[in-house]
């Protein structure tokens, strides 16, 4: 099986350890577990929006780094209505503010960060362009 090296902060290996007996043994069982929830996640999540939402979506977190504190739903409303008035990210990518705004209002917090991380990744990724944006929203 191939390793990955994460970075934990203390809190999160005491509980690791606490809850699996070791550190190597908690994130062997949690890291695949959280992939697949997350894929099987952002699947779902994918389904509610458009893909001119999802763009619009992609678009707002162009140049964001994500840190775990900001992983809300309030925060993905908050990133992508201010794109949206101050860019008209929106427009550009043919979805109706409105109806986007409503969309995101209904997601729970993990949902939400689901959505972030999808969308942040798609900036970072070595296979991702501008260009591939729509392969991106029709993968998974």
């Amino acid at each position: 099986m191939p390793q990955v090296a994460a970075r934990i902060s203390e809190e999160q290996e005491r509980w690791l350890k606490d809850y699996f007996r070791t550190k190597s043994a908690g994130a062997e069982f949690i890291l695949p577990w959280a992939v697949d929830t997350f894929f099987r996640a952002i699947t779902n999540i994918k389904g509610v929006f458009s893909a001119a939402e999802l763009k619009t979506i992609v678009e707002a977190y162009k140049d964001v780094k994500l840190l775990p504190s900001d992983t809300r739903a309030s925060y993905l409303h908050l990133r992508v209505m201010d794109a949206c008035d101050t860019n008209n990210i929106h427009t550009r990518n043919g979805a109706s503010r409105n109806s986007l705004e409503a969309k995101i209002r209904r997601l729970d917090d993990t949902q939400a960060t689901a959505l972030m991380v999808w969308a942040s990744a798609f900036w970072v990724s070595r296979n991702c362009t501008v260009q591939n944006l729509d392969d991106y929203i029709k993968a998974y």
